[in-house]
């Protein structure tokens, strides 16, 4: 059965970047978005591409990636429900650096350019807003680079799996579920695949985690913060 349309100015309005508009700055919005449905394996953009706007995830995964000559992938970020890509290569006016692909059956929202920067113009909170976004995707950039470079490789797997836990002491356990498979994570944390199936295979050994295809539940947070540490 088809899937129903969006109420497309309706998820505009409770997005954290637009929330604090008002329905006329919205509606203004919402006419320059478009809805794109993209199946499993859909390429959203090469990189090379030319960037005609930014990009927010209603629902399901993409994985931005870069691709070398010999057809080697660099996966650079997964992106999930709510979070948005490609703001840079639009507010520069470059082509797409990465490439955009959506690893399960996805909805996004495209926002066209020229419908965000006429909205900055009018409403310089929005564009503290638009900065904010890029700040904390610099802040994570910055923390897959340290963790590369000053890391080992269990380290940088215990840090991905509890990077949207809860803070220190507010719970004993979580349950979670793996964007994508594990080679593509394996390539996000720049790990080859082998090397993190065998610490997968570590971590449960030392009863730190159970795994169950892309279910990971974490019995004791603490522990394993403490493991990687």
């Amino acid at each position: 059965m088809a899937r129903k349309s969006i109420q497309v100015q309706d998820f505009v309005a409770n997005l954290p970047l637009f929330r604090e508009l008002v329905p006329g700055e919205i509606a203004r919005i919402a006419a320059g978005t478009v809805e794109v449905d993209a199946p499993r394996g859909t390429v959203l953009f090469h990189r090379g591409a030319p960037c005609s706007g930014f990009h927010i995830v209603i629902f399901g995964h993409v994985k931005l990636a870069l691709q070398s000559p010999k057809g080697d992938e660099k996966v650079i970020e997964l992106i999930g429900p709510g979070q948005s890509f490609g703001e840079a290569a639009m507010f520069l006016g470059r082509p797409h650096m990465v490439s955009a692909t959506a690893l399960v059956d996805s909805l996004l929202l495209h926002i066209a350019r020229e419908v965000v920067l006429a909205e900055i113009k009018r409403d310089p909170g929005f564009a503290r807003r638009i900065i904010a976004g890029l700040s904390r995707r610099l802040h994570h950039l910055i923390g897959d680079l340290e963790a590369v470079s000053l890391r080992s490789g269990t380290q940088r797997v215990i840090g991905y799996l509890l990077r949207d836990g809860p803070a220190a002491g507010a719970a004993n356990a979580l349950r979670l579920t793996l964007p994508a498979k594990k080679g593509v994570i394996a390539s996000r944390l720049d790990l080859t695949h082998e090397h993190f199936s065998r610490i997968l295979h570590e971590l449960i050994e030392a009863r730190l985690i159970e795994v169950d295809g892309l279910q990971v539940t974490i019995p004791d947070i603490a522990r394993l913060r403490s493991y990687g540490a």
